[in-house]
């Protein structure tokens, strides 16, 4: 009997501190556990056995040579039945056929022809070939045992031993002998090593050509980002596109597709190439598989671009270097070069690099602007670029609005000769009556004398669509915001970009994430130059860029948001775009707001002065002229300066934020304008005094300030 061992067990949950002892229980002796057999694997171990990136890498080397093996075989048979037949001639005849090329399509039908004659010739020459090969060893048998018996004869004469007359027959025959008993020691081995050796012949065909599937091949093979773009590696990536209709025409053709390609040619930090359609392909089932193509060229998306030129049934394609596109450019002219200045009429704006990597620039001559993308891509940067190098030309004037109000466009205060910045719905009305103000110059302007020339005024709007969406209406009820003909703001913007140009009066708006609510049609419309950043989706790069744009190749919405920050997809008959191509696509320069800050105060150099209105007013109507022959008194002449600050005094509500072309604006056309006197800018009392009392009483001028 055996004896009860006290086992101690702990519960499954122990107790609480204090709530009772250690379980005792009396057990029966157990047998000895024995251990599990060999063969027992848990789940797990047979999992991790199988997912071992030793047990990966076997499999794929099994599969890869098996591959290379199985497909060198198939390529050597291709190749000797090319060799026997005459298919590859029908391939090239085909091809020549489906391009339209009659003249090659008859060259290969005769090349056909006479590989036909030769090839029944040479039939024809085995059918009697038995018969004279039969002769011929009958007569070679004879004439060799009749010399060498003649060679036999004459050694005998010479040794004078007849036996001297078998000796070379002998010799020969032993030879023979000899021959016999070396192929038969060596053909044992020769059968048992054959079809090893056929077959390492076929594992090299099929490895020299990488025969085998894309996971089963070593890891420097299928990673072969960067590799230099050929003729192979395109026609390939096209065949494995997924079209059935193309993948069949490049097996039919003679030249494995080649004659579909241009000659490719460097661009930039890439290779450019036309690709020729077959027929039965359209274009846009290329342009679908866009990223397909990229990763069958071993390169990332963002790293191709496809565009359709004027030919028929050709794209182009767009390679860049692999990681080209991550590298940052250069920095601007502007930053680089303090002796740059700007012409509006004649210059155009460095703005940065095509992917060509040569220079971006773009003639901004009445041209109104709109530049969008999603937030935080670089649009400001972008948008106030242009805005520096155009401040370098002394003659023109800015007004803007920032609905950001983060102080980005801060280094225009005193260049600028509006200027409002903040995100509420206050900085939206104003903004408002600035883009109202322009239109009222640009009214003033439009009734001119003809042959007048005018100063360019730039009305600027950044985070634009802030005032689409503004809420507020006004005393009348006419809302601010909105995309309806009774919106304030939407009106005033389709009122410059109907006529503005005419009149060097533009507008130029940056707004985020464009849709039918922030940007409505005929606003984006409007604008001649049109640029877009990294979009969400297609629908959204239409809105900005248009329909032929994307319809030609033109993907914003494929640029990639924090990466691609600063690229530009531009539509614009202002920059220089490829023939064929109907956008371009540029890596701007990104200035920072220190240099920023520094470009500026290189253009209010090149200036008089500017006093910058930072907020509009609408206070009581006034009478400016009056006013103004009230603050000059008694004096004959007072400088512009000191009728500037005694207006402010005046009423500074009305006139606290003047400055001289406020008052020029309001003398012009008075016989009052401001004048020079001892090198400086005065007003007259008499002048004042003659155009009170010759202006009409009923057209008296008022304003708000």
């Amino acid at each position: 009997m055996s004896e009860n061992v006290v086992h101690l067990h702990k519960p499954t949950d122990p107790p609480a501190p204090g709530t009772g002892p250690t379980v005792l229980t009396v057990v029966p002796d157990a047998p000895p556990a024995r251990p599990a057999p060999l063969w027992v694997r848990s789940g797990r171990a047979v999992k991790t056995a199988v997912t071992h990136e030793t047990t990966r890498a076997t499999g794929r080397a099994v599969a890869r040579h098996a591959s290379y093996t199985f497909n060198g075989g198939r390529i050597v048979a291709r190749r000797t039945w090319d060799g026997k037949t005459g298919s590859r001639y029908e391939r090239m005849i085909r091809a020549a056929e489906a391009a339209g090329n009659l003249e090659a399509a008859e060259e290969w039908e005769e090349r056909l022809s006479r590989f036909r004659a030769a090839r029944h010739h040479r039939r024809m020459d085995l059918l009697h070939s038995p018969v004279e090969a039969a002769k011929g060893v009958a007569v070679g048998t004879g004439m060799g045992i009749g010399g060498l018996v003649a060679l036999g004869v004459v050694m005998a004469i010479a040794t004078k031993d007849v036996t001297a007359v078998v000796t070379p027959l002998m010799a020969t025959i032993e030879f023979i002998n000899l021959m016999i008993t070396i192929v038969h020691v060596v053909w044992g081995p020769l059968i048992s090593l054959g079809p090893f050796f056929a077959l390492l012949a076929l594992w090299a065909v099929g490895s020299k050509q990488r025969s085998a599937p894309q996971w089963a091949l070593p890891a420097k093979v299928r990673n072969s980002e960067g590799e230099p773009i050929t003729p192979s590696i395109v026609v390939k990536a096209l065949r494995d596109l997924g079209v059935p209709a193309l993948r069949n025409a490049i097996k039919e053709m003679g030249d494995a597709g080649a004659s579909m390609l241009s000659p490719i040619v460097i661009a930039g930090c890439g290779i450019e190439v036309d690709v020729t359609l077959p027929s039965g392909v359209s274009t846009n089932e290329i342009q679908q598989r866009r990223r397909k193509l990229a990763e069958n060229l071993a390169r990332h998306e963002h790293e191709v671009f496809i565009t359709i030129p004027t030919a028929a049934r050709t794209v182009r394609l767009w390679v860049a270097d692999s990681g080209a596109l991550d590298e940052p450019i250069g920095p601007s002219p502007l930053v680089t070069d303090e002796t740059m200045t700007a012409d509006y009429t004649k210059g155009k704006a460095p703005w940065g690099q095509d992917l060509r990597g040569d220079a971006a620039s773009i003639s901004l001559y009445q041209r109104h602007l709109l530049i969008t993308g999603l937030s935080n891509q670089g649009k400001t940067a972008a948008l106030r670029a242009l805005a520096l190098w155009l401040a370098l030309d002394r003659s023109v004037e800015f007004w803007m609005g920032d609905l950001k109000g983060a102080g980005d466009w801060a280094m225009f205060n005193g260049l600028a000769t509006k200027l409002i910045q903040g995100p509420t719905d206050d900085h939206v009305i104003q903004v408002t009556e600035m883009a109202e103000d322009a239109v009222e110059e640009m009214n003033r302007r439009l009734q001119a004398p003809p042959g007048t020339a005018f100063p360019l005024l730039v009305v600027i709007v950044d985070e634009a669509q802030v005032a689409f969406m503004c809420p507020a209406v006004d005393e009348d009820k006419r809302p601010y915001g909105g995309s309806k003909a009774k919106s304030r703001y939407f009106t005033a913007v389709r009122k410059i970009h109907n006529q503005g140009r005419a009149v060097n009066v533009l507008m130029w708006q940056g707004t985020q994430d464009p849709t039918d609510q922030n940007l409505p049609k005929l606003v984006r419309e409007g604008a001649h130059t049109r640029a877009s950043l990294a979009l969400g989706t297609e629908s959204q790069a239409r809105m900005a860029l248009g329909d032929k744009a994307v319809d030609g190749g033109a993907a914003p919405n494929l640029l990639r948001p924090g990466l691609d920050k600063g690229t530009l997809v531009v539509a614009s008959d202002g920059i220089e775009i490829p023939a064929g191509q109907a956008s371009i696509t540029v890596r701007t320069h990104f200035i920072s707001t220190d240099d920023a800050t520094a470009i500026a105060d290189r253009a209010k150099a090149l200036r008089d002065g500017v006093t910058t209105l930072h907020v509009i007013e609408r206070g009581e109507d006034r009478d400016p002229l009056a006013d103004i022959a009230s603050v000059v008194g008694d004096a004959s002449r007072v400088l512009t300066q000191d009728v500037l600050k005694r207006l402010a005094a005046l009423n500074a509500d009305a006139y606290g934020k003047w400055s001289f072309l406020d008052l020029k604006r309001v003398l012009d056309g008075t016989g009052a304008e401001p004048y020079k006197s001892d090198g400086r800018m005065v007003i007259g009392r008499d002048r004042l005094a003659r155009a009170l009392a010759n202006r009409n009483p009923e057209g008296s001028a008022s304003t708000s300030g």
